[in-house]
């Protein structure tokens, strides 16, 4: 059987302000199972990629094995694409990032190909605060491979099979604090008005941003005993606050009671407004996010929304101070100056 978009698009599509449609974001037909949270996060990228009017050529996206590493053939289809390996689509995006620091770098990885093969390589990109969306499909299953429970399940959780998971589960986003992540945020693929804005955000902060969306798998790991289906997560679910998304072009007119709202400028002079705030967590504070992450497992709870971000961020580029030009762009007399330069380099480390 083959699958194929429509040709036929309505005349009076939306454009933004590249005269892009949504539709030019899309990506071929997904072949994943119907009702998969995969397809409805695939669906949020489009949307905060048109919004912001990203050129698509300038978007690379990169991936590893497993379902949600099939993502991508599903979004941004006019954008630089690479499926990598299992778990080492970080050291991918690293290499790329290093040769091109012009293209905006998005991640997408599962559960098992980051908390898994791939925790590595998740610990150094975070260590290394690469400049990159890093977004985590979590099911907390092996979906590929006959639901399997993944490192992400939580302890006494239990798949369609029935068996009770007896192993304690890895928190990504506790992890990535830990790290020192400068941008964690988890959301649910039920949840687009949260997802959305944090993509958004995620895409305009200048370092590592995880986003660890949990995505039922509607095949092995939706059923009541589940606590990654979606009527779990839609009645455990607590969100630290609303967040809001600003693109600097934008006129802010919005306005926000004292004392229940944070903005914040990010490094390409838009705005995120983040209102009501949970009383447990201060996102600016690391120790105040681990804190509340702990505080709402204990207490049953998904803590969802943005977690942690650190305003004053420097990623991989200038703490090595690389140059401002691609590598790819230099020429040879650029990467060869001659002999006398490199005899005063020498000279200098003698």
């Amino acid at each position: 059987m083959s699958y194929q978009l429509p040709t036929f698009r309505h005349p009076e599509l939306p454009v933004n302000e590249l005269g892009y449609t949504r539709a030019d974001y899309e990506g071929a037909i997904s072949t994943l199972c119907a009702g998969c949270g995969h397809d409805s996060i695939s669906g949020a990228i489009v949307r905060a990629c048109h919004e912001l009017s990203l050129e698509p050529h300038r978007i690379a996206k990169l991936s590893g094995i497993g379902c949600s590493s099939k993502a991508p053939t599903y979004f941004l289809g006019k954008s630089h694409g690479f499926n990598s390996v299992h778990g080492r689509m970080p050291s991918v995006v690293s290499g790329a990032a290093m040769a091109n620091r012009d293209l905006l770098y998005l991640g997408v990885s599962g559960d098992g190909d980051t908390a898994s093969i791939g925790m590595g390589q998740f610990a150094h990109a975070i260590r290394r605060n690469l400049n990159m969306v890093y977004i985590v499909m979590n099911n907390g299953c092996y979906g590929l491979t006959k639901g399997q429970d993944s490192a992400t399940a939580d302890e006494g959780s239990a798949s369609k099979k029935g068996d009770a998971n007896p192993f304690s589960a890895i928190d990504l986003p506790g992890l990535a604090l830990q790290l020192g992540a400068s941008f964690v945020a988890r959301s649910f693929s039920g949840d687009k008005g949260q997802l959305v804005p944090l993509i958004k955000a995620a895409i305009s902060h200048r370092g590592f941003a995880l986003i660890d969306v949990v995505s039922p798998c509607v095949t092995f790991n939706n059923n009541a005993a589940s606590t990654k289906s979606y009527d779990f997560v839609r009645e455990h679910a607590e969100a630290t606050g609303t967040v809001d998304f600003i693109p600097m072009r934008e006129e802010i007119t919005a306005s926000y009671a004292a004392g229940h709202a944070h903005e914040v400028t990010l490094h390409d002079g838009s705005v995120l407004h983040l209102e009501k705030l949970s009383e447990d967590l201060d996102p600016f504070d690391r120790v105040s996010a681990l804190v509340a992450l702990e505080q709402y497992r204990a207490r049953g709870q998904i803590l969802t929304g943005l977690i942690y971000m650190n305003k004053d961020s420097r990623d991989l580029h200038d703490v090595l101070e690389t140059s401002r030009r691609p590598l790819n762009s230099l020429r040879e007399e650029d990467l060869c100056p001659g002999n006398k330069v490199l005899v005063n380099i020498n000279a200098s480390l003698r």
